[in-house]
């Protein structure tokens, strides 16, 4: 079964389309299937899997560890992407009359309402977490400028690894009159969309690019490869997470940031700066608005204190 994964990718890239980090990320989601499937199952055929195999797997995700270290398991969000990417698989072996289980027999993992709680940081604690890294070094001047960009901008983890250097025409973002610099990048789905780079984010990625001396075209690279040409240099989306982990116990957050606990924390400061949720899913890239609805913690709350200070039930006597 496991040499049809290979095949599928392909499809991803050339027939659907897809961006090199996303068929990239469904690489990584299934290597995890087929490295349990060859020790559990060596062999097996698609039209030989079964309901009763994947639910094994799933209790497999379910017990597995976070980046393979000594973290608390996988998070059932984390665990549905998995099997997501496992569903499109069989759809593709299907599509291609390949016999096998049917995509709807794996069910997702439900989500609990302490799951569904969107983690965000207050400006405190933001601030206390932009003031982490040691802007002394090089590689601190370039967590700071990530840190800085996933703040200002709302980026994906995703989107925020394949931004290039080439994007960001250094004469243009370190022109002072310039409070806000528009890019358009290419997100989830293969959808364009807009960002913006805070005239304080521009400042950071400025100095964090004149300190670079490579000629690296990533935005944002892994100083310690510097001496060897010919290794992949770009940070990746673990390195990136790992960075976050590092900064969140530096700073003494009560939580661990993530990448997306910054872009939680973008929407949060959008929608209480005066922001409805159809510009920030517009903001977000969010295809659907009920993806945005998760912020409802915000706008009832705002709701809550207009009802409270306009609404004139409070001013009428009892009768």
């Amino acid at each position: 079964m496991i040499t049809y994964i290979s095949a599928f990718l392909e499809y991803l890239e050339i027939e659907k389309g897809l961006a090199q980090l996303s068929v990239k990320n469904y690489d990584r989601f299934l290597s995890k299937f087929k490295t349990w499937l060859n020790s559990n199952y060596p062999g097996i055929r698609p039209h030989e899997l079964t309901s009763d195999i994947v639910s094994k797997y799933r209790l497999f995700l379910a017990h597995s560890k976070a980046n393979n270290r000594n973290d608390d398991n996988l998070k059932k969000n984390t665990q549905n992407y998995y099997l997501i990417a496992l569903r499109n698989f069989l759809s593709f072996l299907i599509e291609k009359d390949i016999e096998t289980l049917p995509p709807d027999k794996i069910k997702l993992a439900k989500m609990d309402a302490k799951d569904r709680v969107v983690k965000f940081l207050s400006l405190e604690q933001l601030e206390r977490l932009l003031l982490a890294p040691n802007i002394k070094t090089i590689s601190g001047l370039r967590d700071r400028a990530i840190l800085e960009t996933l703040f200002s901008t709302g980026l994906r983890v995703a989107e925020l690894a394949a931004l290039n250097r080439d994007q960001f025409n250094l004469k243009l973002i370190a022109n002072p009159k310039l409070d806000l610099f528009e890019l358009t990048i290419i997100g989830k789905g293969s959808h364009p969309r807009p960002v913006y780079f805070s005239r304080r984010c521009l400042d950071w990625l400025i100095k964090y690019l004149e300190a670079r001396k490579d000629m690296d075209n990533a935005l944002f690279v892994n100083e310690h490869l510097i001496k060897d040409k010919d290794s992949e240099r770009r940070l990746t989306i673990r390195s990136i997470e790992r960075i976050l982990k590092k900064y969140s116990k530096m700073a003494g957050l009560p939580i661990i940031a993530t990448p997306h606990t910054l872009r939680h924390t973008y929407a949060t400061d959008l929608l209480n700066q005066g922001a409805d949720l159809r510009t920030v899913q517009e903001f977000l890239g969010h295809r659907n608005i009920a993806t945005t609805q998760i912020y409802t913690h915000v706008t009832n709350k705002r709701l809550k204190d207009l009802h409270e200070k306009f609404h004139s039930g409070k001013d009428l006597k009892n009768s």
